[in-house]
Order: structure tokens, then sequence, then C-alpha cells
């Protein structure tokens, strides 16, 4: 008995001491184990660029409808889709009998008014010489010729003189009636207003026109499509301003287009029109965007994708944007001195799109302009021995990935925490 009791007194004091030397590097090792891992970013220097994107339609410069101002039956047609044309090129005509008969006639009838013009000035030449005979004899004799027989031959004068100017109109009249069915005429070929590309044909040989109150369209002229197109684009108002103070600064604006997903389009924006448009309480404004297009690759009516450059800086310290979103969720993990912040004794950043959803919910205008300035100003986080230290920081202009440090001490490669690593990642 007293030897199983001196063996059992031994196993447990070996065990105690076992547990002893043991226990510091196992606590220490599930302490370890179950420490906070922080996934880090470093902060950089280089350019960011802030840009306002946007979809739009791709347009021609000048888009001229064709129509036609005459009735009647396509006889031929003489451009085809895309086909490129020159001012004044026929493209079609239409069946030109009907008014060719017109002008043969109107031209008859000009004849015919002027030979009655002739035939009227040689009755009224006959008219004056007979009253210049009758007046020489009443000269030499009053007996000779009666005052009633002047009388006549007067007032027969003076009507000729009438009917020569009536016939005088009467030619007028026939010129302009001849110069209406020529243009008629003309008018039944469909000639190119300017140079261009044919957009669109809607008319097929053997079609007939009905020109009526509405003028029927036969072509769509392209402008100017090789020099340089146009995309409107739909942008919010909330931007429109940017847009704008980027116009007046000349920043480039670039685009792409689902046929050519891998070339990148450069323009410039060449107007900010004035015209808005409400859809489902959402306010946009139209902006210009002049392109280069010589090798035809960008075709009216294609999607474009654009960035408009509102902002640009160069050499500057950038914090990774998940840094800005970084905000610890206990607060032993903080430092004694920055626990403040968790607290609320010390503001807590609000992100930007919180912090415009409470500006709009102010009531004056300085309050609200004072919650979007707060936005501005955040915290991050960097990892200090076994705690997380804030630094305040003030921010300025942002793409996807960084944002402008405007003020906060903070040097170029700096890790700032950027979230928590989860058990099991490395």
């Amino acid at each position: 008995m007293y030897k199983f009791l001196l063996k059992a007194v031994v196993v447990l004091g070996a065990l105690a001491a076992i547990g002893y030397f043991a226990y510091p590097p196992i606590a220490r090792k599930i302490a370890e184990r179950n420490k906070p891992r922080w996934r880090l970013a470093a902060a950089e220097t280089g350019a960011i660029t802030y840009s306002v994107n946007a979809t739009g339609k791709v347009k021609p410069v000048k888009s001229v409808q064709v129509g036609s101002f005459v009735s009647g039956p396509i006889k031929e047609l003489f451009v085809k889709f895309n086909q490129p044309v020159k001012k004044d090129e026929l493209m079609a005509r239409i069946d030109p009998r009907l008014f060719k008969a017109t002008v043969d006639q109107n031209k008859a009838a000009l004849d015919s008014r002027k030979a009655d013009l002739k035939r009227v000035e040689a009755l009224l030449q006959q008219a004056v010489n007979d009253e210049q005979r009758a007046a020489s004899l009443k000269k030499r004799n009053e007996d000779f010729i009666a005052q009633a027989e002047m009388d006549v031959v007067k007032f027969n004068r003076m009507s000729l003189e009438a009917q020569l100017a009536i016939a005088n109109a009467s030619i007028k009249q026939a010129e302009a009636a001849l110069s209406n069915s020529q243009a008629n005429l003309d008018f039944t070929e469909i000639r190119a207003p300017e140079d261009g590309i044919i957009i669109d044909r809607k008319v097929e040989p053997g079609q007939t026109l009905a020109a009526g109150f509405t003028t029927p369209e036969l072509f769509v002229v392209g402008v100017g499509l090789r020099e340089k197109m146009l995309v409107f684009a739909d942008v919010d108002e909330s931007e429109i301003g940017l847009i704008r103070t980027a116009a007046i600064d000349k920043r480039p604006v670039s685009f792409t287009v689902d046929a050519y997903p891998d070339d990148l389009f450069k323009g410039e924006i060449e107007e900010v029109r004035f015209s808005s448009t409400t859809t489902q309480n959402v306010v946009t404004y139209p902006v210009v965007v002049g392109v280069a297009n010589p090798d035809l690759k960008l075709l009216p009516g294609m999607t474009a994708n654009l960035s408009f450059q509102v902002g640009h800086v160069e050499n500057v310290t950038k914090i990774p944007k998940m840094a800005l979103r970084f905000y610890p969720a206990k607060a032993e993990y903080v430092h004694p001195d920055d626990r403040g912040i968790l607290d609320g004794v010390t503001a807590k950043p609000v992100p930007p799109e919180d912090a415009e959803a409470a500006a709009e919910n102010e009531d004056a205008a300085p309050e609200r302009i004072a919650v979007k300035q707060s936005s501005r100003k955040r915290h991050v986080w960097y990892v200090d021995g076994e705690f997380l230290r804030a630094i305040e920081v003030t921010i300025g202009i942002s793409d996807n990935r960084f944002a402008e440090l405007v003020t906060g001490e903070i040097k170029p490669g700096i890790e700032l925490v950027v979230g928590q690593k989860a058990k099991g990642e490395l």
C-alpha cells in the first residue's frame, strides 16, 4: 500500500511538473492562434485620375434625310447601302413621263402667248399709225375727219395697248407655269445634298411614292463620317457640374464600344446642353463628345461606354480605398489611446455614400455642405505591436483603387489595415 501511494505521488508530481513547464508555451500558442491577423496594403506614390462614367450613342455630325417632293413610281436606283456619294450625285429617278408631258404642254402654252403678243403688237402698231394719219389729216383740214372717227381711232389704240399689257402678263404666267413644271421634272431626279455615305435606303425600284402632307423619306446620308463622329451621353445632374468643369479645362474623354472591346477611343467634350430629361425622377443632361473616325470603326447607333476625366493629380500619396472602408469590429483590438474613436469620443468616419444620404435629409443647405465636407475626413488603421492605431486623414479625389491623401501623417510604403483574415487564410 505504501509503495502504491508513493508511486501515485511520484506520477502526480511528474504530471504537475510537465503541466507547469508545458503550460506557458501552450498558452502562448493558443493565444497566438486566436490573435487576429490583418490583411494589409501599402500606401503608394503616383497619379490618380477621377472619372465619371456614362453611356451614350454614336451619331454622325450631320445626318440628312433625303425625301421626294413629287409623287410617282421609282424608275431607277443608283446607290446602295454604305455607298459614298458626292454632292449633286444622282441617287434615284422617279418616272418623269407625266412631268415631262406637263413641261411640253407649258412650253407650247408659252409659245402661244408669245405669238399672241406679236399679234397684239402688230395690231397696236397699225392702230398707232392710223391715229397718226388721222391726226395729220385733221390738222390739214378739220372737215376731212369727224371727231367721232378720231375717237374711234384713239380708243382702238388704247384698247390694243391694254391687250398688249395682258399679253405680256400672260407670257409671265406661262413662264411661271413652265418654271414650275420644269422644277417638278427636275425633282424626279433625287440627288445627294452633300458629300457623305448612304446610311439608310428606304425604297426599292418600282415602289410608288405619294408626296402629300408628309414628304416620303428615301435615303439617309451621313455627312463627314470619316472626319468626325459625335457621341451623345446622358449624364446625371449630380455630376453635370464636374462635366462642365472638365469641358472648360478641356479634359479628355475615353470610351469603348462593344464592336471593338480592345480599342480605346479618345475624344473631347464639345457641348454640355441645357435641355434636361427626367426619367423616373432622375434628371439627366445631354453631353456631346467629338471623336475622330478615320478608320470608320465608329458606326451610327453604336453604344459607347464613356469615362469623363474630371480630375487628375500627379505624384501624390495614394491610400488604398479598402483601408478607408475598414473599421475595427472590437475595441480590444485597438490601442487604448484610440478607443475613443470607437466609443464616439472621436467622431467615427462617415463613408461617402452614407454622408450623401445623410446630407439629403438635412434641412439647411449649410448643414448639407458641412456633412459632405466632413465625409472627406476619415481614419485609417495600422498595426502597432498587439494593437491597431488610428491616423486621421483628409482625402481628395479617388479612382477605383486609391484615394488622394490631402492631409495626414502617412508616408508612402506604410502598410494599412484593409481587413481581418479569416481562420485558415494565409
